[in-house]
């Protein structure tokens, strides 16, 4: 398998992800500001022009981060991503999509991206403040479901905490977020595990 990246970006959680799999894999590294997505050799890997894209062993492509966590889970059943049993699943999947569809893509995008949701620049603190505020709100109730658990499931590491270690990264290292102390705790705890420190010198992301 060969899976596409971009430092720092929404697939540091694929990345995270298959380190904690033990999967073998290549990787394509892509420089997201010098338009590397853009360029033809990518765009006939992923006409998307995003990240994370995943290359199977078939040559078939995978793209969109919960489609392929989904995948890596039901295709790697013996790693334990996804817990058995259909409430167990189902709320994995919940909190998957809940990281991905609200907290990345109405948060931070709100964030990092304040011209794509409002043509002024007038306009654009009052955007960040709106994905602040989406952002403030998903953590809160992420800081409920987690508690005092080890993972957001229960005792074990699933899919889920892969997509909050990418948004709990940007959050907390990138923006510098207060966050409710367990959250903050269970990020330290996904940061400092081995697979999350490779990840890190694997992408060049350094900490000061």
């Amino acid at each position: 398998m060969k899976l596409y990246y971009a430092p720092g970006a929404c697939s540091i959680g694929t990345h995270f992800l298959m380190e904690e799999m033990g999967l073998t894999y290549d990787t394509g590294r892509l420089d997201l500001k010098q338009g590397d997505q853009l360029k033809p050799a990518y765009l006939d890997v992923n006409p998307k022009a995003k990240v994370p894209a995943l290359v199977r062993d078939d040559g078939s492509l995978l793209t969109e981060f919960v489609a392929i966590a989904f995948w890596l889970g039901r295709t790697y059943p013996e790693k334990g991503m996804i817990p058995e049993g259909m409430e167990a699943e189902v709320r994995t999947l919940e909190m998957l999509d809940y990281a991905v569809a609200t907290i990345h893509m109405q948060g931070f995008s709100r964030l990092f991206r304040p011209a794509k949701f409002a043509r002024s620049e007038a306009e654009h603190d009052w955007v960040r403040e709106q994905g602040r505020a989406v952002v403030d709100k998903a953590f809160g109730i992420v800081s409920e479901r987690l508690g005092s658990s080890d993972f957001i499931m229960g005792d074990r590491l699933t899919l889920a905490d892969a997509a909050l270690f990418y948004v709990l990264f940007w959050g907390v290292d990138r923006v510098k977020l207060d966050v409710p102390e367990n959250l903050a705790a269970y990020y330290a705890r996904l940061r400092a595990r081995p697979s999350a420190q490779k990840v890190f010198a694997d992408e060049g992301i350094q900490f000061s």
